[in-house]
């Protein structure tokens, strides 16, 4: 009887301690990736992509030297190009008051005479008049500006004496107060200048400063290129 009353009295404290052993942890609470790592509970991915942020590529200036045309063009045999071309038989100097250049940029301008006239045009199919003159001295490896006013304002302005052929002859036509046509001195005699030019009316045609109309809008001559 007395051994009844004691496992009785002994049942509580079991229970006490069941229920204290349960709720006991077991682990150590991890409160970090690295102690996870330790204990099998976390592991790295495997091949990992890094994204790092795009660096800005440097902006590249590309500094343009542009090379004055005398400068270039002085560099240009001229001979020695011609006597490479098809047509080189067809470039003749017979004229002691000219120079070599000259000759042929003349005969390069008048292998157009007949061409019409075109606002803007730079080829064989329409030439304006400094259209002409652009695409001539362009032959030669020779670039002026494209307008007949800009070209007024290269080289050197002559007297009537130091005129000779291929240089550039300007007009201000049509009661212009600027220079606005623009040809190319062919011939020089000693009351007139015979130059080439492509006409609004005409086309591509040779005229001379005895003309009435040119010998009023007649401006100015210009040699542009030292070598004539």
């Amino acid at each position: 009887m007395h051994k009844i009353i004691a496992l009785k009295k002994l049942i509580p404290i079991l229970l006490f301690l069941v229920v204290f052993t349960s709720c006991k942890t077991t682990s150590v609470i991890v409160t970090s990736k690295s102690e996870a790592e330790k204990q099998g509970l976390y592991k790295k991915p495997e091949n990992t992509v890094v994204i790092k942020p795009e660096k800005k590529k440097k902006k590249v200036v590309e500094n343009k030297i542009e090379t004055s045309t005398s400068e270039t063009s002085q560099k240009i045999d001229i001979k020695s190009r011609l006597s490479t071309n098809e047509n080189s038989e067809d470039y003749i100097v017979n004229n002691n008051d000219s120079s070599y250049l000259a000759e042929q940029l003349i005969n390069t301008a008048s292998a157009n005479l007949g061409v019409n006239y075109r606002t803007g045009g730079t080829t064989p199919d329409g030439f304006d008049c400094s259209g002409l003159i652009f695409y001539t001295f362009s032959k030669f490896n020779i670039l002026l500006p494209r307008s007949s006013n800009e070209m007024s304002n290269l080289g050197t302005v002559l007297k009537p004496d130091e005129i000779r052929k291929g240089d550039l002859i300007f007009f201000k036509t049509n009661g212009r107060k600027i220079i606005n046509h623009v040809g190319m001195v062919v011939e020089v005699l000693e009351d007139e200048i015979k130059f080439i030019h492509s006409s609004s009316s005409n086309g591509v045609k040779i005229s001379s400063t005895k003309d009435a109309y040119y010998k009023r809008t007649f401006a100015q001559v210009n040699r542009v290129y030292s070598s004539f």
